[in-house]
Protein backbone atom coordinates (compact mmCIF):
# COMPACT_ATOMS: atom_id res chain seq x y z
CA UNK A 1 0.00 0.00 0.00
CA UNK A 2 1.17 3.50 -0.65
CA UNK A 3 1.37 4.30 3.04
CA UNK A 4 4.25 1.84 3.34
CA UNK A 5 6.58 2.24 0.36
CA UNK A 6 8.73 -0.87 0.00
CA UNK A 7 11.68 0.59 -1.90
CA UNK A 8 13.61 3.73 -2.34
CA UNK A 9 14.66 4.76 -5.79
CA UNK A 10 17.52 6.75 -7.19
CA UNK A 11 16.72 9.97 -8.99
CA UNK A 12 17.20 8.10 -12.27
CA UNK A 13 14.62 5.53 -11.20
CA UNK A 14 16.88 2.66 -10.07
CA UNK A 15 15.46 0.86 -7.06
CA UNK A 16 17.44 0.29 -3.89
CA UNK A 17 16.65 -2.42 -1.28
CA UNK A 18 14.39 -1.04 1.42
CA UNK A 19 15.25 -3.35 4.30
CA UNK A 20 18.35 -2.85 6.40
CA UNK A 21 19.59 0.73 6.58
CA UNK A 22 16.67 2.22 4.70
CA UNK A 23 14.13 0.48 6.88
CA UNK A 24 15.90 1.42 10.08
CA UNK A 25 16.39 5.07 9.16
CA UNK A 26 13.44 5.91 6.95
CA UNK A 27 10.57 3.45 7.00
CA UNK A 28 10.58 3.58 10.79
CA UNK A 29 9.39 7.16 10.43
CA UNK A 30 6.50 5.93 8.30
CA UNK A 31 5.39 2.70 9.95
CA UNK A 32 7.65 1.95 12.87
CA UNK A 33 9.17 -0.95 10.97
CA UNK A 34 12.64 -0.70 12.50
CA UNK A 35 11.83 -3.73 14.61
CA UNK A 36 10.56 -5.84 11.71
CA UNK A 37 12.74 -8.77 10.87
CA UNK A 38 14.14 -8.92 14.44
CA UNK A 39 11.42 -11.14 15.83
CA UNK A 40 9.25 -8.30 17.10
CA UNK A 41 5.61 -8.21 16.16
CA UNK A 42 4.20 -5.31 14.20
CA UNK A 43 1.92 -3.03 16.22
CA UNK A 44 -1.56 -4.46 16.44
CA UNK A 45 -4.19 -2.45 14.55
CA UNK A 46 -6.69 -0.70 16.79
CA UNK A 47 -9.83 -2.71 17.51
CA UNK A 48 -12.68 -1.20 15.56
CA UNK A 49 -15.37 -2.30 17.97
CA UNK A 50 -19.03 -2.52 17.04
CA UNK A 51 -20.10 -0.35 14.11
CA UNK A 52 -22.89 1.97 15.22
CA UNK A 53 -23.72 3.93 12.05
CA UNK A 54 -24.92 7.49 12.46
CA UNK A 55 -24.45 8.25 8.76
CA UNK A 56 -26.28 6.18 6.20
CA UNK A 57 -24.04 4.77 3.44
CA UNK A 58 -25.02 2.24 0.78
CA UNK A 59 -23.08 0.45 -1.91
CA UNK A 60 -24.68 1.17 -5.28
CA UNK A 61 -22.41 -0.66 -7.72
CA UNK A 62 -19.19 -2.61 -8.09
CA UNK A 63 -16.81 -3.02 -11.02
CA UNK A 64 -13.29 -4.35 -11.64
CA UNK A 65 -10.11 -2.93 -13.15
CA UNK A 66 -7.45 -5.55 -12.34
CA UNK A 67 -4.75 -5.53 -9.68
CA UNK A 68 -3.26 -2.13 -8.84
CA UNK A 69 -0.64 -3.51 -6.46
CA UNK A 70 2.61 -1.58 -6.90
CA UNK A 71 1.01 1.24 -8.88
CA UNK A 72 0.75 4.65 -7.14
CA UNK A 73 -2.72 5.07 -8.61
CA UNK A 74 -4.43 8.45 -8.83
CA UNK A 75 -8.12 8.07 -9.71
CA UNK A 76 -9.28 10.96 -11.89
CA UNK A 77 -12.84 12.31 -11.63
CA UNK A 78 -14.44 14.79 -14.03
CA UNK A 79 -18.19 15.23 -13.77
CA UNK A 80 -19.71 11.74 -13.68
CA UNK A 81 -16.65 10.08 -15.30
CA UNK A 82 -14.01 8.26 -13.27
CA UNK A 83 -10.83 7.26 -15.09
CA UNK A 84 -8.44 4.74 -13.61
CA UNK A 85 -5.89 2.08 -14.49
CA UNK A 86 -4.53 -1.27 -13.38
CA UNK A 87 -0.87 -2.03 -12.78
CA UNK A 88 -0.71 -4.19 -15.92
CA UNK A 89 -1.94 -1.40 -18.20
CA UNK A 90 -5.72 -1.68 -18.43
CA UNK A 91 -7.37 1.76 -18.67
CA UNK A 92 -11.05 2.37 -18.09
CA UNK A 93 -13.48 5.27 -17.96
CA UNK A 94 -16.41 4.39 -15.69
CA UNK A 95 -19.74 6.15 -15.29
CA UNK A 96 -19.85 6.90 -11.56
CA UNK A 97 -23.64 6.94 -11.63
CA UNK A 98 -23.94 3.30 -12.72
CA UNK A 99 -20.49 1.69 -12.51
CA UNK A 100 -20.66 0.82 -16.21
CA UNK A 101 -17.78 1.22 -18.65
CA UNK A 102 -17.76 4.17 -21.02
CA UNK A 103 -14.66 2.69 -22.60
CA UNK A 104 -11.90 0.26 -21.70
CA UNK A 105 -8.62 -0.70 -23.33
CA UNK A 106 -5.46 -2.69 -22.61
CA UNK A 107 -2.07 -1.10 -23.32
CA UNK A 108 -0.27 -4.41 -22.98
CA UNK A 109 2.42 -3.14 -20.63
CA UNK A 110 2.79 -2.36 -16.95
CA UNK A 111 2.38 1.17 -15.62
CA UNK A 112 4.41 3.22 -13.15
CA UNK A 113 2.08 6.24 -12.93
CA UNK A 114 -1.45 7.27 -13.81
CA UNK A 115 -3.92 8.52 -14.47
CA UNK A 116 -4.07 12.13 -15.55
CA UNK A 117 -6.89 13.53 -17.65
CA UNK A 118 -8.64 16.71 -18.73
CA UNK A 119 -11.90 14.85 -19.25
CA UNK A 120 -10.96 13.88 -22.80
CA UNK A 121 -7.29 12.92 -23.08
CA UNK A 122 -5.91 10.39 -20.60
CA UNK A 123 -2.18 10.17 -19.83
CA UNK A 124 -0.23 7.41 -18.09
CA UNK A 125 3.42 6.38 -17.89
CA UNK A 126 4.68 2.83 -18.40
CA UNK A 127 7.36 1.06 -16.39
CA UNK A 128 9.69 1.30 -19.39
CA UNK A 129 9.37 5.10 -19.19
CA UNK A 130 6.93 5.74 -22.03
CA UNK A 131 4.43 8.58 -21.78
CA UNK A 132 1.19 7.34 -23.35
CA UNK A 133 -1.80 9.53 -24.25
CA UNK A 134 -5.20 8.02 -25.03
CA UNK A 135 -8.42 9.57 -26.35
CA UNK A 136 -11.73 7.75 -25.78
CA UNK A 137 -10.07 4.36 -25.57
CA UNK A 138 -7.73 4.82 -28.54
CA UNK A 139 -4.04 5.47 -28.23
CA UNK A 140 -3.07 8.83 -29.71
CA UNK A 141 0.69 8.78 -29.19
CA UNK A 142 3.50 7.63 -26.95
CA UNK A 143 6.97 9.04 -26.37
CA UNK A 144 10.09 7.97 -24.51
CA UNK A 145 11.05 9.63 -21.23
CA UNK A 146 14.55 9.74 -19.76
CA UNK A 147 13.60 8.98 -16.14
CA UNK A 148 11.03 7.00 -14.22
CA UNK A 149 7.74 8.68 -13.34
CA UNK A 150 5.69 7.93 -10.21
CA UNK A 151 3.28 10.88 -10.31
CA UNK A 152 0.21 10.91 -12.55
CA UNK A 153 0.73 13.32 -15.47
CA UNK A 154 -1.30 16.52 -15.44
CA UNK A 155 -3.36 17.16 -18.60
CA UNK A 156 -4.41 20.80 -18.93
CA UNK A 157 -4.53 23.56 -21.55
CA UNK A 158 -3.75 21.25 -24.46
CA UNK A 159 -0.55 20.06 -22.78
CA UNK A 160 0.65 17.10 -20.74
CA UNK A 161 2.93 17.93 -17.80
CA UNK A 162 5.21 15.29 -16.31
CA UNK A 163 7.00 15.30 -12.95
CA UNK A 164 9.79 12.71 -13.13
CA UNK A 165 11.80 10.92 -10.45
CA UNK A 166 14.93 12.89 -11.41
CA UNK A 167 13.05 16.00 -10.22
CA UNK A 168 12.51 17.36 -13.71
CA UNK A 169 9.25 18.84 -14.94
CA UNK A 170 8.45 18.71 -18.66
CA UNK A 171 5.58 19.81 -20.90
CA UNK A 172 4.36 18.01 -24.04
CA UNK A 173 1.87 18.98 -26.71
CA UNK A 174 -1.20 16.83 -25.97
CA UNK A 175 -2.05 16.50 -29.65
CA UNK A 176 1.34 15.56 -31.06
CA UNK A 177 3.59 14.52 -28.18
CA UNK A 178 6.22 17.12 -29.05
CA UNK A 179 8.19 18.20 -26.01
CA UNK A 180 7.73 21.92 -25.43
CA UNK A 181 10.13 22.52 -22.54
CA UNK A 182 11.86 20.89 -19.59
CA UNK A 183 12.83 22.32 -16.18
CA UNK A 184 15.63 20.39 -14.49
CA UNK A 185 16.47 21.02 -10.85
CA UNK A 186 19.28 19.41 -8.80
CA UNK A 187 18.24 17.36 -5.83
CA UNK A 188 19.18 14.59 -3.45
CA UNK A 189 20.12 11.25 -5.06
CA UNK A 190 17.21 9.26 -3.55
CA UNK A 191 13.49 9.68 -4.13
CA UNK A 192 10.46 8.24 -2.37
CA UNK A 193 8.76 5.74 -4.66
CA UNK A 194 5.42 7.46 -4.33
CA UNK A 195 3.32 10.01 -6.18
CA UNK A 196 4.31 13.65 -5.69
CA UNK A 197 2.56 17.00 -6.13
CA UNK A 198 1.61 18.37 -9.56
CA UNK A 199 -1.41 20.62 -10.15
CA UNK A 200 -2.62 23.75 -11.92
CA UNK A 201 -3.48 26.90 -9.96
CA UNK A 202 -4.86 29.54 -12.28
CA UNK A 203 -2.22 30.19 -14.95
CA UNK A 204 0.58 28.62 -12.88
CA UNK A 205 1.83 25.05 -12.87
CA UNK A 206 2.58 24.04 -9.26
CA UNK A 207 4.93 21.14 -8.50
CA UNK A 208 6.70 19.61 -5.54
CA UNK A 209 10.47 19.44 -6.03
CA UNK A 210 12.16 17.83 -3.01
CA UNK A 211 10.94 19.92 -0.07
CA UNK A 212 9.84 22.93 -2.11
CA UNK A 213 6.56 23.84 -3.72
CA UNK A 214 7.40 25.74 -6.90
CA UNK A 215 5.36 27.82 -9.33
CA UNK A 216 6.20 27.38 -13.01
CA UNK A 217 5.13 29.29 -16.13
CA UNK A 218 3.33 26.55 -18.11
CA UNK A 219 4.15 28.23 -21.43
CA UNK A 220 7.95 28.14 -21.19
CA UNK A 221 8.95 26.32 -17.98
CA UNK A 222 10.46 29.36 -16.27
CA UNK A 223 10.34 29.48 -12.49
CA UNK A 224 7.94 32.03 -10.98
CA UNK A 225 8.43 31.36 -7.27
CA UNK A 226 9.66 28.83 -4.70
CA UNK A 227 8.16 28.11 -1.29
CA UNK A 228 10.34 25.94 0.99
CA UNK A 229 8.25 23.66 3.20
CA UNK A 230 11.07 21.38 4.36
CA UNK A 231 14.83 21.10 3.91
CA UNK A 232 17.12 18.09 3.68
CA UNK A 233 18.98 17.28 6.87
CA UNK A 234 21.04 14.37 8.11
CA UNK A 235 24.38 12.68 7.55
CA UNK A 236 23.47 10.23 4.76
CA UNK A 237 21.28 10.03 1.66
CA UNK A 238 18.45 8.22 3.41
CA UNK A 239 18.24 10.72 6.26
CA UNK A 240 18.40 13.61 3.79
CA UNK A 241 15.50 12.38 1.69
CA UNK A 242 12.63 14.89 1.63
CA UNK A 243 9.61 14.83 -0.69
CA UNK A 244 6.24 16.51 -1.06
CA UNK A 245 3.63 13.78 -1.48
CA UNK A 246 0.17 13.80 -3.04
CA UNK A 247 -2.70 14.36 -2.64
CA UNK A 248 -2.81 18.11 -2.08
CA UNK A 249 -5.65 20.41 -1.05
CA UNK A 250 -6.30 23.55 -3.09
CA UNK A 251 -8.81 26.28 -2.20
CA UNK A 252 -8.35 29.37 -4.36
CA UNK A 253 -4.70 30.44 -4.08
CA UNK A 254 -4.10 28.29 -0.98
CA UNK A 255 -2.39 24.93 -1.59
CA UNK A 256 -1.75 22.65 1.39
CA UNK A 257 0.58 19.65 1.14
CA UNK A 258 2.51 17.14 3.21
CA UNK A 259 6.29 16.86 3.22
CA UNK A 260 7.78 13.45 4.03
CA UNK A 261 11.13 13.18 5.80
CA UNK A 262 13.02 10.43 7.59
CA UNK A 263 13.34 12.51 10.76
CA UNK A 264 10.30 14.74 11.02
CA UNK A 265 7.90 15.70 8.25
CA UNK A 266 5.38 18.50 8.08
CA UNK A 267 2.04 19.63 6.79
CA UNK A 268 1.85 23.18 5.50
CA UNK A 269 0.00 25.66 3.32
CA UNK A 270 1.36 28.00 0.65
CA UNK A 271 -0.12 31.22 -0.75
CA UNK A 272 0.47 30.57 -4.45
CA UNK A 273 -0.48 34.13 -5.45
CA UNK A 274 2.64 35.39 -3.65
CA UNK A 275 4.67 32.19 -3.50
CA UNK A 276 5.07 32.28 0.29
CA UNK A 277 4.58 29.70 3.02
CA UNK A 278 1.64 30.58 5.27
CA UNK A 279 2.43 28.00 7.95
CA UNK A 280 3.86 24.55 8.63
CA UNK A 281 3.25 22.09 11.46
CA UNK A 282 5.31 19.00 12.32
CA UNK A 283 3.60 15.81 11.13
CA UNK A 284 4.80 12.28 10.46
CA UNK A 285 3.26 10.55 7.49
CA UNK A 286 3.62 9.56 3.86
CA UNK A 287 0.12 10.29 2.56
CA UNK A 288 -1.29 13.57 1.32
CA UNK A 289 -4.04 15.79 2.70
CA UNK A 290 -7.51 17.02 1.81
CA UNK A 291 -9.73 19.79 3.07
CA UNK A 292 -11.78 22.91 2.42
CA UNK A 293 -11.56 26.58 3.28
CA UNK A 294 -11.91 25.91 7.00
CA UNK A 295 -9.76 22.86 7.71
CA UNK A 296 -7.38 20.33 6.24
CA UNK A 297 -7.13 16.68 7.26
CA UNK A 298 -4.32 14.16 7.19
CA UNK A 299 -3.42 10.62 8.27
CA UNK A 300 -0.21 9.98 10.19
CA UNK A 301 2.10 7.01 9.75
CA UNK A 302 0.77 5.47 12.97
CA UNK A 303 -2.88 5.75 11.87
CA UNK A 304 -3.76 8.91 13.78
CA UNK A 305 -6.11 11.21 11.87
CA UNK A 306 -5.52 14.95 12.41
CA UNK A 307 -7.41 18.12 11.51
CA UNK A 308 -5.71 21.53 11.27
CA UNK A 309 -7.25 24.98 10.82
CA UNK A 310 -6.45 26.02 7.27
CA UNK A 311 -5.81 29.68 8.04
CA UNK A 312 -3.06 29.22 10.62
CA UNK A 313 -2.31 25.50 11.17
CA UNK A 314 -3.81 25.28 14.65
CA UNK A 315 -4.61 21.67 15.47
CA UNK A 316 -8.38 21.25 15.73
CA UNK A 317 -8.53 17.60 16.78
CA UNK A 318 -6.83 14.24 16.44
CA UNK A 319 -8.16 10.70 16.65
CA UNK A 320 -6.31 7.45 17.31
CA UNK A 321 -9.34 5.20 16.76
CA UNK A 322 -7.68 3.82 13.60
CA UNK A 323 -4.16 3.56 15.01
CA UNK A 324 -1.78 1.23 13.14
CA UNK A 325 -4.35 0.50 10.43
CA UNK A 326 -2.19 1.91 7.57
CA UNK A 327 -4.52 4.56 6.20
CA UNK A 328 -4.86 6.21 2.81
CA UNK A 329 -4.90 9.93 2.29
CA UNK A 330 -8.30 11.31 3.36
CA UNK A 331 -11.19 12.71 1.37
CA UNK A 332 -13.43 15.41 2.83
CA UNK A 333 -16.97 14.52 1.80
CA UNK A 334 -19.80 16.57 3.28
CA UNK A 335 -19.68 16.15 7.03
CA UNK A 336 -17.37 13.13 6.74
CA UNK A 337 -13.65 12.56 6.48
CA UNK A 338 -13.27 9.32 4.49
CA UNK A 339 -10.17 7.10 4.74
CA UNK A 340 -9.41 3.55 3.66
CA UNK A 341 -7.26 1.07 5.52
CA UNK A 342 -4.96 -1.85 4.75
CA UNK A 343 -7.59 -4.48 5.54
CA UNK A 344 -10.16 -3.11 3.11
CA UNK A 345 -12.38 -1.06 5.42
CA UNK A 346 -13.62 2.38 4.41
CA UNK A 347 -14.10 4.64 7.44
CA UNK A 348 -16.38 7.67 7.69
CA UNK A 349 -15.29 10.03 10.48
CA UNK A 350 -16.94 13.23 11.66
CA UNK A 351 -15.21 16.30 10.27
CA UNK A 352 -15.88 18.15 13.52
CA UNK A 353 -14.18 15.80 15.97
CA UNK A 354 -13.12 12.57 14.22
CA UNK A 355 -15.87 10.47 15.81
CA UNK A 356 -16.82 7.36 13.80
CA UNK A 357 -19.94 7.78 11.66
CA UNK A 358 -19.92 4.47 9.76
CA UNK A 359 -17.62 2.00 8.03
CA UNK A 360 -18.04 -0.15 4.93
CA UNK A 361 -16.27 -3.36 3.89
CA UNK A 362 -14.71 -4.05 0.50
CA UNK A 363 -12.93 -7.19 -0.72
CA UNK A 364 -10.42 -7.20 2.15
CA UNK A 365 -7.33 -6.71 -0.02
CA UNK A 366 -6.59 -3.19 1.24
CA UNK A 367 -7.56 0.19 -0.17
CA UNK A 368 -5.07 1.10 -2.89
CA UNK A 369 -5.83 4.73 -3.70
CA UNK A 370 -7.15 7.78 -1.92
CA UNK A 371 -10.98 7.86 -1.96
CA UNK A 372 -12.48 9.88 -4.82
CA UNK A 373 -15.92 11.40 -5.37
CA UNK A 374 -17.78 11.77 -8.68
CA UNK A 375 -21.47 12.38 -9.38
CA UNK A 376 -22.31 12.17 -5.65
CA UNK A 377 -20.69 8.73 -5.58
CA UNK A 378 -17.72 7.75 -3.42
CA UNK A 379 -15.35 5.62 -5.51
CA UNK A 380 -13.03 3.17 -3.75
CA UNK A 381 -10.35 1.02 -5.42
CA UNK A 382 -8.77 -1.99 -3.71
CA UNK A 383 -5.37 -3.54 -4.34
CA UNK A 384 -6.99 -6.56 -6.00
CA UNK A 385 -8.79 -4.25 -8.44
CA UNK A 386 -12.32 -4.03 -7.09
CA UNK A 387 -13.92 -0.64 -7.82
CA UNK A 388 -16.83 0.10 -5.52
CA UNK A 389 -19.34 2.93 -5.62
CA UNK A 390 -20.91 4.12 -2.35
CA UNK A 391 -23.47 6.86 -1.73
CA UNK A 392 -23.70 8.49 1.68
CA UNK A 393 -27.16 9.66 2.66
Amino acid sequence: MRARPETLGTASGRSLPWRGLACALLLAAVTGCSSWGRGSAKPAPADLGVNVPTLGVRQVWTARIGSVAGLPLAVHAAGPVVTLASADGVLAAIDARTGGDLWRMALGESLSAGVGSDGKSVAVVSRNNALIVVDSGRERWRGALTAQVLTAPLVAGGRVFVLAADRSVAAYDAATGRRLWVLQRPGEPLVLRQAGVLLAVGDTLVAGLSGRLVGIDPDNGSLRWEAPLASARGSNDVERLVELVGRSSRVGDSVCVRSFQATVGAVGCVDTARGVVRWTQAASGAEGVDGDGDAIFGTESNGTVIAWRRSDGTRLWDSDRLKHRKLTAPLLLGRSVVVGDDTGWVHFLSRTDGAPLNRMATDGSGIAAAPTVAADTLVIVTRNGAVDGFRPD
